[in-house]
């Protein structure tokens, strides 16, 4: 064999050797991508799971806050605390126009033709934007 084909021959060979190695690189990044979006998909299941074991918990405060007043600057701390966390109570009270997006109607009475909240009956709430609880209301049409 030539020195020359030799040459052409290792060439070829360092072209193909390369080009596995790309290939390779390519697929590890790739496997790398898939392993964090998986760990952080994950990770936010695991919130999701904990925010929704805390509502009862939050049903009961809610609950507690309404019978006494003084433990209004614990509320207000709570929803801070709870913002940071992207957690957000659904505007409820009484007067509030009814949405069936954020608002479950379990009960409704009158005649007329707009739909307004009457009573709250079970807080609901946003978590990161997004409906992970409607709130449960009485619905009066005016």
């Amino acid at each position: 064999m030539k020195k020359e084909d030799k040459i052409v021959e290792l060439e070829q060979k360092n072209g193909e050797l390369l080009a596995d190695l790309q290939r390779t690189r390519a697929d590890f990044e790739n496997f790398r991508k898939q392993v964090e979006l998986q760990k952080e998909n994950e990770k936010n299941a695991a919130k999701l799971a904990t925010v929704f074991k805390i509502l009862p918990l939050l049903d009961d405060l809610d609950r507690a806050f309404s019978a006494y007043k003084e433990l209004g600057p614990l509320e207000k701390s709570l929803e801070k605390s709870l913002k940071e966390l992207g957690l957000a109570k659904i505007s409820s009270e009484a007067g509030v126009e009814f949405n069936p997006d954020v608002h479950e109607a379990v009960f409704a009475e009158g005649e007329g033709e707009k739909e307004v909240i009457s009573e709250t009956l079970r807080p609901g709430y946003f978590y990161d934007g997004e409906v992970l609880r409607a709130a449960m209301v009485k619905v009066e049409r005016v």
